[in-house]
């Protein structure tokens, strides 16, 4: 029998390669999106939210957020919570409806390492406590909605994500951009860890995570080698031969920004110590492999 695998956010920058994947490997992929519509590779059939039925799939990957980095303002705040949190509790909810034997057997939820607040130079791994902030606490909230799928006996992964490098990533368009321009220089003083990951590596690390059962619980989804802000900028400036600008103040991106300004200057020393426990090899352990493939 065909496993079917309901993905949220399928038309996101994460999940639009993830159909692709898993039918590779003969999975039957329902995408969801807001209008239940939507044209990608791998996808055999399109629901609302409202719509989708999870009765007998195999598992459910929510990957739905309202991008984070934009001012936080108090509208943007409630979408960024109801994007997540309320997603999530809409997810669960439909499981509890459902009897042990028509749930999901798995469920991976997106998170962000953003949990930690920052980390200074802490090494974090995927059982490091929460941070402090707005991000920390929004990140603690949309966690504990995806963990009441546990008490329902459904394998949870909270999948910890951290700064995602792909050619159509909003993070990577926005750094290549101002790069290539000859404008790019540090954030603040440069020394906060930037924990990033390529794109393909997190894909199938989600791949991974559905298939390997002893995954469960927090997960960062970083690659191995975080990298400090000073040396991410100066590895991407080599990398489209450019030079590096002056530091970006602090206060510039607080006044730009907002609190996602202040974030910027955090950091995250976030390392994958599960993935790597559970077998799982990274194509892209260093940044300067990534870049090399992104930049080409």
């Amino acid at each position: 029998m065909v496993k079917k695998i309901i993905v949220y956010g399928v038309t996101g920058f994460i999940g639009s390669g993830l159909p692709e994947l898993l039918s590779r490997k003969s999975y039957e992929v329902i995408g969801v999106s807001r209008k239940g519509r939507g044209d990608l590779n791998g996808v055999s059939s399109w629901k609302t939210p409202e719509e989708v039925d999870l009765k007998d799939c195999f598992a459910v990957i929510n990957l739905a957020g309202e991008a984070i980095d934009q001012r936080w303002n108090a509208a943007r705040k409630e979408k960024f919570y109801q994007s997540r949190i309320g997603m999530t509790e809409d997810i669960v909810a439909k499981m509890a409806k459902l009897s042990a034997e028509e749930r999901p057997r798995v469920l991976i939820n997106g998170s962000a390492v953003g949990f930690y607040g920052d980390g200074g130079e802490l090494l974090l791994n995927d059982s490091s406590p929460k941070g402090k902030g707005y991000l920390a606490d929004l990140c603690e909230a949309w966690e504990l909605s995806a963990q009441k799928g546990e008490q329902l006996g459904v394998r949870t992964i909270r999948l910890r994500i951290g700064v995602v490098l792909g050619k159509k990533g909003r993070a990577f368009q926005k750094l290549l951009t101002v790069f290539k321009l000859g404008i790019g220089g540090q954030l603040g003083n440069g020394r906060q860890w930037t924990p990033w990951i390529h794109v393909d590596d997190l894909r199938s690390a989600i791949v991974y995570s559905l298939e390997e059962s002893s995954l469960s619980g927090a997960i960062n989804g970083t690659a191995p080698e975080p990298e400090r802000n000073s040396e991410l900028t100066r590895k991407l400036a080599k990398a489209v031969k450019r030079w590096v600008f002056f530091p970006v103040p602090g206060f510039a991106l607080k006044m730009v920004f907002g609190g996602f300004g202040g974030f910027l200057l955090q950091g995250q020393k976030a390392v994958p110590e599960k993935l790597l426990k559970a077998g799982f090899r990274f194509r892209y352990e260093k940044l300067e492999t990534a870049l090399d493939d992104l930049v080409s």
